[in-house]
């Protein structure tokens, strides 16, 4: 690899993404720029931006590296971060855009008609936002660190700064500019690996155009714990509060519908890409990785099968990509988590916004510190599970069942919050549960039957509320 070519990327990618950032500032004039864009995003851009801070670190790092060494199960993670969305789009975007709220607890909180919801959602969206940027300083320091051989930490240091500074001046609707060019970058920048890896691996071996490949390779894994991972990303992505945020920013629920279609459209084309890798990087390399970390296989394969020039090329150019899936990822999440902090804590004031948006990057940064790297697409996939069953029950009983109350939210919350974190600590007291087959039917159970038991009913303004969300625009 060249340090020269790396940093080159590295510094073009960072200029790339301040200097639309600053175009995003010229425009942001009001405080609904920078909480929703002013809710007058189109569906191409918003589609791509959403694609941008979507595919984050797992998808741009760990799924090639999932296949390459664990064969079929890795399949699984492309399959339902991008199934997710079609069940999204079914059951959840429209509705949540007419409900015309500007986040996930203020949706929850009127519709509901309860402090205490909102603040319990809260508490959970800031809780899966801080868990869900820790893997994208992780991934950033790793490819830092192989770029250029700098201390662990530093990459996760460097966007963490550009992120929190991005949010601070140009809020919502200048993160939307800076995340769809993101996109767009990091498919070019994985579709040039892919592409040259399946070339190499057609001329040396044909056959491997089968499925060959696919034998499973190291960990097996049972049919119980697949059929988990598989809830946990289509249930999961349906919670996520980065990717509901998103669509506030749509004109009205129409647009938004077309928005996802796009969208499936865009992580097809996308997750194509690092599936590619993994399969037939394991045909023509499969000693690319050596010691270093499954992670690492998008950016150490290309100069691994092309020694020279054209491989240290295709390297850079992955790393670059890979910092874009940082920024775009990250940006997103802090993004949601500055809306919700301000909205609570700070009036919803733009003031507010930038400094929560400045406390959402420093506590997982620090955490980045504390915890031993692991996995980027497992550690997401625990992050889906948790989002699964804590925010995506509410939000679907709130949208769909007007008998749905504060005092089931409450406690459907609660139970997916303590079920899922005490599935995640059970290997460490003998025991094994699969976090999402466990938590979520919970989760769903005691929302509806703390509904049912509620004496207190439905709130008063059910009706209107599900009159707003189900009438056609």
């Amino acid at each position: 690899m060249n340090p020269t070519l790396n940093a080159i990327g590295i510094i073009a990618v960072l200029a790339a993404t301040l200097g639309i950032g600053v175009f995003g500032l010229r425009i942001s004039r009001t405080t609904s720029d920078f909480y929703v864009a002013s809710r007058s995003v189109r569906p191409w851009l918003n589609a791509s931006a959403i694609g941008g801070e979507y595919l984050s670190a797992a998808s741009f790092l760990g799924i090639a590296g999932l296949i390459f060494t664990q064969g079929d199960w890795g399949l699984w993670f492309p399959v339902g971060y991008t199934a997710g969305y079609l069940l999204l789009l079914l059951f959840v975007a429209a509705p949540l855009r007419r409900s015309g709220a500007y986040t996930l607890p203020d949706f929850t909180g009127s519709r509901l008609e309860s402090v205490w919801v909102r603040r319990l959602t809260s508490v959970l969206v800031v809780v899966i936002g801080w868990l869900y940027i820790v893997p994208q300083l992780q991934g950033a320091s790793l490819a830092l660190g192989i770029a250029a051989g700098v201390p662990d930490g530093l990459g996760g240091v460097v966007v963490a700064l550009i992120v929190s500074g991005l949010v601070a001046v140009g809020g919502m609707r200048s993160i939307t500019y800076v995340q769809a060019f993101q996109y767009w970058f990091k498919l070019v920048a994985i579709a040039v690996p892919a592409l040259l890896v399946f070339i190499l691996a057609w001329q040396a071996r044909p056959s491997v155009v089968s499925l060959e490949p696919f034998v499973p390779v190291g960990e097996t894994h049972s049919t119980l714990a697949t059929f988990s991972l598989v809830m946990a990303l289509l249930l999961g992505t349906m919670g996520l509060p980065h990717v509901l945020v998103r669509f506030t920013t749509n004109p009205n629920g129409e647009s938004t519908r077309r928005t996802t279609v796009i969208v499936l459209v865009l992580l097809t084309l996308f997750y194509a890409m690092p599936t590619a890798i993994g399969l037939f990087g394991r045909a023509v390399a499969p000693d690319a990785l050596g010691s270093m970390r499954s992670d690492a296989l998008v950016i150490l394969l290309p100069s691994a099968l092309l020694p020279g020039p054209v491989g240290e090329a295709a390297s850079a150019l992955v790393i670059a990509g890979a910092f874009a899936a940082f920024l775009a990822t990250s940006s997103g999440l802090v993004i949601s988590l500055a809306g919700v902090l301000s909205q609570e804590f700070a009036g919803g004031t733009v003031r507010g916004f930038r400094w929560a948006g400045a406390a959402s990057t420093a506590v997982p940064l620090a955490v980045t510190f504390m915890l031993t790297p692991g996995n980027l697409a497992g550690s997401v996939g625990l992050v889906f599970a948790f989002t699964a069953a804590t925010v995506t029950p509410v939000i679907l009983l709130a949208v769909w069942w007007r008998g749905f109350t504060a005092r089931g939210a409450i406690v459907g919350m609660a139970t997916g919050a303590v079920v899922t974190t005490f599935a995640l600590v059970s290997p460490a007291l003998g025991w094994t549960l699969q976090p999402a087959f466990v938590a979520v039917p919970l989760a769903f159970a005691a929302a509806v039957l703390a509904s049912r038991l509620d004496s207190n009913g439905a709130p008063r303004s059910t009706l209107r509320a599900f009159a707003r969300m189900h009438t056609p625009d």
